[in-house]
């Protein structure tokens, strides 16, 4: 492919008009032609960072007006569905935020209308695999320089999250993220959930009883501990602590300025994901727009990975009410995606 390839974002919520943002100013060899969008203000709002794209209600209308060569889907998650179809009937390449879809039988159903069509054409929204540090950890563990790892400490924490979030969403909207990567750091599957709750945040809203903590064991035996908790006020922190048979490796602590004074050490740390992560979201979206100019269609996440994600948030969620120590099944993995 010589000429941009044009992509079409679905949604322009504040992920979708980052995306916009982010295509036409930081990633080479694409455009945006079309934004698809029923809310009207959000359209003209986003449209202000792509110059020339046209905008459209709905993602059969762009189809039908031949408005795009890919798809990028960054609506929330119960919408993804009924975009994931009608794109993957006009065989378009797809990067879809995460979740694949809102449960694992609308994200089975989705496989198997993806493997009708000879290879993958969905790359998943997991970003955090392409995140540098996250990068060099995974290359760390396949090299076995520090021996087999043992365990994962992971923590997930917010100052704070809007009302919307429910309590649900510490699993659904958050350890969801842990849920892709800490297995694709072990390399290896989720096969039990279980979920914790610590005394609780006073200055957390009602609704929601956290923080919690969600232990996951995977099927080769490394065990897994994440705090997830959105109420600690001082910041936005992911971080991650590996632990191997010849030592500790730590990733996501903060950079920058370091600062001693008054008898106090003090570093910047981030405000939000959209700092934490910028490079990595970069990255993605630069990533998969060269596999679909060279013709690969993804390079990241496949739709099992969100399948496999599927599964482990329901139980996760099933453990969350108290279900104790909730088994991951999942069948065999398909040749299709290996």
């Amino acid at each position: 492919m010589t000429e941009d390839l044009r992509i079409a974002v679905v949604g322009a919520g504040m992920m979708g008009a980052d995306h916009v943002g982010r295509i036409t100013h930081r990633i080479a060899g694409a455009r945006v032609s079309a934004i698809v969008e029923p809310d009207g203000g959000r359209a003209g709002a986003a449209a202000q960072y792509a110059p020339g794209s046209a905008a459209f209600a709905n993602i059969e209308d762009a189809i039908a007006a031949d408005a795009m060569d890919a798809v990028l889907i960054a609506t929330p998650g119960q919408f993804h569905a009924p975009v994931l179809k009608p794109a993957l009937d006009a065989r378009l390449p797809i990067l879809c935020e995460k979740p694949l879809t809102q449960d694992s039988a609308s994200s089975l159903e989705i496989l198997e209308l993806e493997q009708q069509m000879g290879r993958p054409h969905i790359q998943v929204g997991f970003m955090r695999r392409f995140d540098a540090e996250y990068q060099a950890l995974r290359k760390l563990v396949v090299s076995g320089e520090s021996g087999e790892l043992l365990m994962v400490r992971a923590l997930h924490r917010n100052p704070s999250v809007p009302e919307s979030y429910t309590n649900d969403m510490l699993i659904t909207d958050s350890v969801v993220h842990e849920f892709d990567v800490v297995p694709w750091l072990a390399g290896s599957r989720v096969v039990s959930v279980e979920v914790k709750h610590p005394r609780r945040n006073s200055l957390a809203p009602e609704r929601l009883s956290e923080p919690i903590l969600v232990i996951m064991e995977l099927e080769n035996g490394v065990l897994v501990d994440v705090e997830m908790n959105v109420s600690v006020q001082f910041g936005y922190q992911v971080a991650t602590e590996a632990v191997f048979e010849r030592g500790i490796a730590r990733i996501g602590q903060p950079s920058g300025l370091q600062r001693w004074d008054a008898g106090y050490f003090r570093v910047k740390d981030h405000e939000s994901f959209v700092t934490r992560f910028a490079a990595a979201y970069d990255a993605q979206i630069q990533r998969w727009v060269d596999a679909v100019r060279r013709g690969d269609l993804i390079d990241g996440p496949n739709a099992w990975d969100g399948y496999l994600v599927a599964l482990s948030c329901e139980a996760g969620v099933k453990a969350l009410h108290g279900g104790g120590i909730v088994p991951v099944e999942a069948p065999e993995r398909p040749a299709f995606y290996a």
